[in-house]
């Protein structure tokens, strides 16, 4: 369409035009000079001339050339940037002055990126001719003003408009070609390449004032900053393109990160070369061709690499760039002053960027032709695949052990309910002691139990429609049970007729226990995770009232679990708030009736749900593994009231957990911060229970229990009597103390001793018997300590001698006996 537009356009014969740059002198003024002061200023010739001023920069052009000039003669300037620019004609009839804004140039450019002004006087009649800029970017920026006869198009400027014209159709026909190819998927080296040709045809039509065909206004200090930042992303994209099209492996990974680098450097600084007002234009400009160089320099490293390697794609890549990174160098060439003004470079340069197009175009067909030839290896490659895959699914999806569904199946069957909006419910069985067999009976035992646990499940669920089992985990499996609650409720059934079923490892026999938890699709969720959550919750719950037993989901469960986890995230931020405290529950001499010590008990002020027992927090805190933090911060609290409050508090009574145990230094560690506080080891008592003896560290626990003993602490065994082998554990721990159980307390004031009577007679007898201080928790009334005293225990505490109370304040006992009210204690017991 531009070519038929210039071939309708009257043109004139070129003419030798007159360059007026090189013998222009310069002048700077300020903004009140009237003509008469431009022209008797005082005007610079030479290196010495300035390039700018504050306000107005005068060119004295050499007026005494134009007088071969017709009339309507035209003078043709490089487009820079300015505010204002103006051109002073004097003539024999007098002065004339032409002023035009940055904005305010529509139809003064001409093709091939120039400014055109028209001169009505003819050459012969001119004394004077001056062009001014007021605040232009720099004299050195600008390097073309000519004279030209005519103010008609010329043919140099139908030139420009032809090759335009072949640039925009060959760069458009790319454009749309790489469009529409392979629109399955754009690879990086075709997004890279798209962006180039749509800046670069951009660039083209803008720099060369053609773009003004259809945008009249973007010529002059527009154009300018818009080419500067079209030029620095052009070169950009075209060097991501390389670096994208070669072929992987070919190129070393430093120098195309040095050459991505340099596209970044080459957007940032075509971006602030184009913010002339905030920038120095000249730094800038000279910045942007530096990077430019820089990049020209890289990529040809680049491809000496890539040859040697026998890269396929570089040759096309050197095709179409050589003749453009022979006309950039020719173009820097002249931007740095070292090369005389030439349209046939820039002319050559739009020239060489169309040629590129299409070789490039080329390249990319290439490629794509390999990537073809790749993909089809591929498809066969992957058809082989599928037969092995066919083959291997079965074993992917089945346990290896039992040979039912394992986890990635369950969730693709239940995946698959899901999906198709089919109401089931899912069941999570854990086999229970399952540990236990392995520990005693080898792993070999274990595995016995989970086959014949699995083969009991998978005749179990025949009586479920469409029923599907596997297992999930290592002692865990799961049920699908399609269908309504009949259903569900009938597999109940029979999943309850399986507990105590009779299993024989080897020549013995056992008993299979599990616990089993539901929960049902879409009633109580409907997403898979979800449902799983609440089936597992329902599981646990089962689990934790003793086992051996089925629990369905209850909204309830998912309300305390998300209250558990509440708490464990307010508890990281308790201990800096100060919330967790202190209570002390007196110990008192049952035979003198003095208080000998106390207990530390924890309790945490929650900001919300007030004053909480460790039996609202204590089991999720260690879950969530925040527990060793508060069992840190307790010890921490108890030595400091030892310390604050002298002997007042007596020996201190603080449970510790396996975690304060089981490390290597732990016990170390407990004696340092006691020296620390400047505590005496004795004033403390370590209370443990004998769960704590059953962790899997017993061995490391019992070290650091006798290097406490060793070290003066006393060890207290808590909870006596409720565990599973008290009096190994009496012969293997340096226990000091034991205490009775408050179970044991409660019925030993009952006519009968409530059945318990002999076991603390017992438990007593026993602690005298080795030596031990016994100690009897729970004492609500006069007649239990009565009967404690007539058996023989030494020391107790309970709400009869006082609540659990903090520091500061007295302890409430229900009915408290005179001598207990002393609370300087002897530091005995």
């Amino acid at each position: 369409m531009l070519m038929l537009l210039a071939g309708l356009i009257p043109a004139t014969a070129s003419a030798a035009t007159i360059g007026l740059r090189q013998s222009a002198c310069v002048a700077t003024l300020p903004d009140s000079a009237r003509p008469a002061d431009v022209v008797t200023a005082r005007y610079d010739c030479g290196p010495d001339a300035p390039s700018r001023g504050p306000d107005w920069t005068w060119l004295k052009l050499d007026a005494t050339r134009l007088g071969a000039l017709p009339a309507h003669w035209s003078l043709l300037v490089d487009q820079t940037r300015f505010d204002r620019i103006a051109v002073i004609v004097v003539g024999r009839e007098g002065t004339t002055r032409l002023d035009r804004s940055a904005h305010d140039l529509r139809g003064h450019w001409a093709p091939g990126g120039l400014l055109k002004f028209t001169i009505a006087q003819p050459g012969r009649d001119i004394r004077g001719l001056y062009l001014g800029y007021r605040h232009i970017d720099d004299l050195s920026l600008m390097r073309k003003v000519v004279a030209q006869p005519g103010s008609v198009m010329t043919n140099t400027d139908i030139a420009w408009l032809v090759l335009m014209g072949l640039f925009a159709g060959t760069l458009l026909s790319a454009l749309l070609y790489n469009l529409v190819i392979h629109t399955g998927q754009r690879y990086a080296f075709q997004r890279w390449y798209l962006l180039w040709v749509g800046v670069a045809l951009v660039y083209g039509l803008t720099w060369s004032n053609v773009a003004a065909l259809l945008i009249p206004d973007l010529v002059g200090p527009v154009a300018v900053r818009l080419d500067f930042a079209l030029v620095g992303l052009m070169v950009a994209a075209c060097n991501m393109f390389f670096f994208a099209v070669v072929e992987d492996g070919v190129l070393p990974r430093g120098l195309a990160r040095v050459g991505r680098l340099l596209a970044a450097a080459g957007v940032v600084t075509g971006v602030t070369a184009a913010a002339d007002t905030w920038f120095p234009p000249v730094l800038t400009d000279r910045l942007l061709n530096y990077v430019i160089a820089a990049m020209v320099a890289v990529v040809a490293l680049s491809c000496v690499i890539a040859v040697r390697r026998g890269s396929r794609v570089i040759w096309f890549y050197m095709l179409g760039w050589g003749p453009v990174i022979g006309l950039f160098l020719a173009r820097l060439a002249r931007n740095f002053g070292f090369a005389p003004q030439n349209d046939a470079i820039d002319m050559g340069t739009f020239a060489a960027l169309a040629f590129e197009a299409l070789v490039l175009s080329l390249a990319i067909a290439d490629r794509f032709r390999l990537i073809r030839q790749d993909m089809e290896r591929v498809r066969q490659r992957r058809e082989i695949d599928l037969a092995e895959t066919k083959a291997l699914r079965l074993a992917a999806h089945t346990d290896f052990l039992t040979g039912l569904g394992n986890r990635a199946a369950f969730q693709e069957r239940a995946q698959s309910l899901i999906d198709a909006d089919t109401p089931f419910s899912l069941f999570l069985i854990d086999v229970d002691y399952l540990k236990t067999v392995n520990d005693r009976l080898g792993h070999g035992y274990g595995d016995m139990l989970l086959r014949h646990v699995g083969s009991a499940l998978a005749r179990t669920i025949r009586i479920c429609p469409d029923g599907y089992i596997a297992r999930i985990g290592g002692d865990e499996f799961a049920i699908l049970c399609p269908g309504d609650l009949p259903a569900e409720n009938r597999l109940t059934d029979a999943l309850d007729g399986l507990q105590g079923e009779v299993w024989h490892p080897g020549d013995r026999n056992r008993t299979v226990s599990f616990s089993v938890g539901s929960a049902r699709f879409p009633n109580d969720a409907d997403a898979l995770e979800l449902l799983y959550q609440n089936a597992d919750l329902a599981l646990y719950t089962a689990k934790r009232l003793g086992r051996g037993r089925y629990v369905r989901y209850d909204p309830l469960q998912r309300s305390l679990r998300d209250l558990q986890l509440t708490f464990t995230d307010d508890a990281e931020v308790a201990i800096e708030r100060g919330e967790f405290t202190l209570f002390l529950q007196p110990i008192v001499s049952l035979t003198t009736e003095t208080v000998c010590g106390h207990e530390a008990l924890l309790r945490w002020n929650h900001p919300l749900h007030g004053q909480m027992t460790p039996d609202r927090f204590a089991d999720v805190l260690v879950a969530e593994r925040i527990g060793p933090l508060i069992q840190d911060h307790v010890l921490e609290l108890a030595l400091t009231l030892l310390r604050d409050e002298g002997e007042r508090l007596g020996v201190l009574s603080v449970n510790f957990t396996s975690a304060q145990l089981a490390g290597p230094r732990s016990a170390q560690a407990v004696i340092d911060r006691l020296a620390h506080h400047g505590i005496s080891p004795k004033r403390l008592c370590v209370e443990v229970t004998e769960g704590v003896m059953l962790d899997r560290a017993a061995d490391s626990i019992l070290g650091n229990l006798r290097t406490l003993h060793n070290a003066g602490v006393a060890i207290a065994l808590d909870d006596f009597g409720t565990g599973y082998a008290s009096l190994v554990h009496l012969r293997r721990l340096p226990v000091d103390r034991i205490k009775i159980d408050l179970s044991f307390v409660a019925g030993i004031d009952q006519p009968d001793g409530g059945g318990t009577l002999a076991i603390v007679h017992a438990i007593v007898g026993l602690g005298m018997g080795l030596g031990k201080v016994v100690i009897a928790e729970g004492i609500e009334n006069e007649a239990q300590a009565l009967r404690l005293r007539q058996l023989g225990c030494q020391m107790g505490q309970g709400f009869l001698y006082g609540r659990p109370a903090p520091i500061g304040r007295s302890p409430e006992p229900a009915a408290l006996p005179a001598p207990a009210r002393r609370l300087t204690p002897p530091l005995h017991g």
